[in-house]
Protein backbone atom coordinates (compact mmCIF):
# COMPACT_ATOMS: atom_id res chain seq x y z
CA UNK A 1 0.00 0.00 0.00
CA UNK A 2 1.27 3.43 -0.78
CA UNK A 3 -1.57 5.52 -0.62
CA UNK A 4 -4.01 6.18 2.72
CA UNK A 5 -7.07 4.47 1.45
CA UNK A 6 -8.82 3.28 4.11
CA UNK A 7 -7.67 5.16 6.66
CA UNK A 8 -8.98 6.00 10.19
CA UNK A 9 -9.13 9.58 12.48
CA UNK A 10 -8.24 9.27 15.91
CA UNK A 11 -8.49 13.47 16.97
CA UNK A 12 -9.38 14.51 13.65
CA UNK A 13 -7.36 17.16 12.48
CA UNK A 14 -6.64 19.55 9.24
CA UNK A 15 -5.00 17.38 6.20
CA UNK A 16 -3.87 18.40 3.10
CA UNK A 17 -2.36 15.95 0.10
CA UNK A 18 -0.52 16.95 -2.66
CA UNK A 19 1.61 15.34 -5.59
CA UNK A 20 2.41 12.33 -2.82
CA UNK A 21 2.89 14.40 0.23
CA UNK A 22 0.44 14.63 3.23
CA UNK A 23 0.29 17.54 5.75
CA UNK A 24 -0.99 16.84 8.96
CA UNK A 25 -2.04 19.77 11.11
CA UNK A 26 -0.90 19.43 14.97
CA UNK A 27 -2.92 21.84 17.10
CA UNK A 28 -1.11 23.07 20.12
CA UNK A 29 -1.02 21.08 23.37
CA UNK A 30 -1.59 17.56 21.71
CA UNK A 31 0.69 14.68 22.35
CA UNK A 32 0.77 10.62 23.30
CA UNK A 33 1.90 10.29 26.63
CA UNK A 34 1.19 8.42 29.76
CA UNK A 35 3.16 9.74 32.60
CA UNK A 36 4.27 7.15 35.04
CA UNK A 37 3.87 9.75 38.08
CA UNK A 38 7.55 10.93 38.22
CA UNK A 39 7.57 15.13 39.32
CA UNK A 40 10.75 17.03 38.50
CA UNK A 41 11.86 19.99 40.24
CA UNK A 42 13.18 21.71 36.96
CA UNK A 43 12.97 21.13 33.45
CA UNK A 44 9.42 19.20 31.66
CA UNK A 45 7.48 17.00 33.44
CA UNK A 46 5.09 15.48 30.62
CA UNK A 47 1.27 15.74 31.21
CA UNK A 48 -0.54 11.79 30.22
CA UNK A 49 -2.38 12.96 26.68
CA UNK A 50 -4.17 11.35 23.94
CA UNK A 51 -5.28 14.07 22.17
CA UNK A 52 -2.83 13.97 18.90
CA UNK A 53 -3.93 13.26 15.71
CA UNK A 54 -3.82 9.87 14.92
CA UNK A 55 -4.19 9.21 11.07
CA UNK A 56 -4.61 4.91 10.98
CA UNK A 57 -5.19 1.76 9.26
CA UNK A 58 -5.84 -1.23 10.89
CA UNK A 59 -3.23 -3.99 10.01
CA UNK A 60 -3.35 -8.13 10.42
CA UNK A 61 -0.23 -9.87 10.88
CA UNK A 62 3.01 -8.77 10.60
CA UNK A 63 4.27 -5.51 8.15
CA UNK A 64 6.62 -2.86 7.71
CA UNK A 65 5.84 0.86 7.37
CA UNK A 66 8.05 3.61 6.58
CA UNK A 67 7.19 7.46 5.84
CA UNK A 68 9.73 9.84 5.12
CA UNK A 69 8.93 13.04 7.96
CA UNK A 70 9.92 16.66 8.31
CA UNK A 71 8.89 19.93 10.21
CA UNK A 72 10.26 22.85 10.93
CA UNK A 73 11.32 22.29 14.82
CA UNK A 74 9.75 25.29 16.38
CA UNK A 75 8.92 24.14 20.28
CA UNK A 76 10.03 21.36 22.34
CA UNK A 77 8.61 17.98 21.59
CA UNK A 78 7.43 19.07 18.38
CA UNK A 79 7.26 15.90 16.17
CA UNK A 80 6.01 14.05 12.95
CA UNK A 81 5.92 10.46 14.12
CA UNK A 82 5.05 7.11 13.27
CA UNK A 83 2.54 4.75 15.85
CA UNK A 84 1.26 1.34 16.08
CA UNK A 85 -1.71 1.07 18.71
CA UNK A 86 -3.96 -1.52 20.59
CA UNK A 87 -5.62 0.79 22.80
CA UNK A 88 -4.88 3.42 24.50
CA UNK A 89 -2.96 2.20 26.94
CA UNK A 90 -0.78 -0.08 24.75
CA UNK A 91 0.77 1.58 21.80
CA UNK A 92 4.31 2.87 20.96
CA UNK A 93 5.52 5.57 18.58
CA UNK A 94 8.85 6.46 16.78
CA UNK A 95 9.12 10.32 16.56
CA UNK A 96 11.09 12.52 14.75
CA UNK A 97 11.54 14.99 17.37
CA UNK A 98 12.98 18.75 18.59
CA UNK A 99 14.24 17.42 22.15
CA UNK A 100 14.42 19.02 25.49
CA UNK A 101 18.34 19.12 24.14
CA UNK A 102 17.41 21.34 21.57
CA UNK A 103 18.41 18.86 18.87
CA UNK A 104 17.02 17.18 15.99
CA UNK A 105 16.49 13.41 16.97
CA UNK A 106 15.08 10.08 16.94
CA UNK A 107 12.87 9.30 19.83
CA UNK A 108 10.68 6.15 21.15
CA UNK A 109 8.30 6.37 23.34
CA UNK A 110 6.88 2.66 24.19
CA UNK A 111 3.48 2.27 26.58
CA UNK A 112 2.01 -0.32 28.38
CA UNK A 113 -0.46 1.86 30.39
CA UNK A 114 2.84 3.91 31.32
CA UNK A 115 4.77 5.54 28.80
CA UNK A 116 9.21 5.45 28.95
CA UNK A 117 10.64 7.73 26.41
CA UNK A 118 14.20 7.05 24.65
CA UNK A 119 16.32 9.47 23.16
CA UNK A 120 17.96 8.24 20.10
CA UNK A 121 20.56 9.66 17.88
CA UNK A 122 20.32 13.25 16.56
CA UNK A 123 20.19 14.05 13.19
CA UNK A 124 21.35 17.63 10.71
CA UNK A 125 18.75 18.67 9.28
CA UNK A 126 14.66 18.71 9.54
CA UNK A 127 14.39 15.26 7.37
CA UNK A 128 14.21 11.94 8.19
CA UNK A 129 12.68 8.60 7.35
CA UNK A 130 11.32 6.52 10.17
CA UNK A 131 10.02 2.81 9.41
CA UNK A 132 8.36 0.09 12.18
CA UNK A 133 8.20 -3.49 11.24
CA UNK A 134 6.43 -6.14 12.80
CA UNK A 135 7.02 -9.69 13.75
CA UNK A 136 4.60 -11.57 15.69
CA UNK A 137 4.38 -9.38 18.73
CA UNK A 138 7.59 -7.65 18.26
CA UNK A 139 8.25 -4.65 17.12
CA UNK A 140 11.50 -2.23 16.01
CA UNK A 141 11.60 1.13 14.93
CA UNK A 142 14.29 2.05 12.49
CA UNK A 143 15.61 5.40 11.28
CA UNK A 144 17.34 6.88 8.03
CA UNK A 145 18.67 9.94 6.24
CA UNK A 146 18.69 8.07 3.14
CA UNK A 147 16.02 6.26 2.25
CA UNK A 148 18.37 3.46 1.50
CA UNK A 149 20.48 2.31 4.83
CA UNK A 150 17.75 2.12 8.32
CA UNK A 151 19.28 1.82 11.72
CA UNK A 152 17.92 0.28 14.60
CA UNK A 153 16.59 2.77 17.31
CA UNK A 154 13.95 0.51 19.08
CA UNK A 155 13.17 -3.41 19.77
CA UNK A 156 10.48 -4.18 22.03
CA UNK A 157 7.52 -6.13 22.68
CA UNK A 158 3.86 -5.16 22.76
CA UNK A 159 0.60 -7.44 24.10
CA UNK A 160 -0.97 -6.60 20.55
CA UNK A 161 -4.03 -8.28 19.19
CA UNK A 162 -3.32 -9.94 15.43
CA UNK A 163 -4.72 -6.29 14.04
CA UNK A 164 -3.61 -3.15 15.41
CA UNK A 165 -3.53 0.24 14.34
CA UNK A 166 -1.26 1.96 12.92
CA UNK A 167 -0.14 5.36 10.97
CA UNK A 168 1.23 8.92 11.50
CA UNK A 169 1.27 11.00 14.50
CA UNK A 170 1.24 14.93 14.55
CA UNK A 171 2.52 16.02 18.29
CA UNK A 172 3.18 19.45 20.05
CA UNK A 173 3.09 18.91 22.90
CA UNK A 174 4.38 22.30 24.37
CA UNK A 175 4.41 23.94 21.34
CA UNK A 176 1.64 26.42 19.87
CA UNK A 177 1.23 23.36 16.91
CA UNK A 178 1.78 23.36 12.93
CA UNK A 179 2.55 21.31 10.04
CA UNK A 180 3.62 18.05 9.91
CA UNK A 181 4.84 16.65 6.64
CA UNK A 182 4.77 12.88 5.64
CA UNK A 183 5.85 11.84 2.01
CA UNK A 184 7.28 8.39 0.52
CA UNK A 185 4.73 6.35 2.47
CA UNK A 186 4.87 2.39 1.94
CA UNK A 187 3.34 -0.14 4.23
CA UNK A 188 3.64 -3.86 3.11
CA UNK A 189 2.10 -6.91 4.39
CA UNK A 190 5.25 -9.09 4.75
CA UNK A 191 7.36 -10.46 7.42
CA UNK A 192 10.99 -9.40 7.74
CA UNK A 193 13.78 -12.03 8.18
CA UNK A 194 15.86 -10.02 10.70
CA UNK A 195 13.54 -7.73 12.59
CA UNK A 196 16.89 -5.94 14.26
CA UNK A 197 18.03 -4.78 10.57
CA UNK A 198 14.53 -4.07 9.50
CA UNK A 199 14.84 -6.32 6.39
Amino acid sequence: MNTFENFNWLNKSQTNYNNGELVIYAPEKIDFFCNNGAIAEEGITPESLHNAPFYYTEVNGDFVMQVQVSHDFKDTYDSASIMVMKDLNVWAKACFEKTDFDTHAVVSVVTNHTSDDANGCNIDGNEAWLQVARVGNSFAFHYSTDAENFYMMRFYNLPVDETIKVGLVAQAPQGKGGDRHYKNFSLQNKTVKNIRMGK
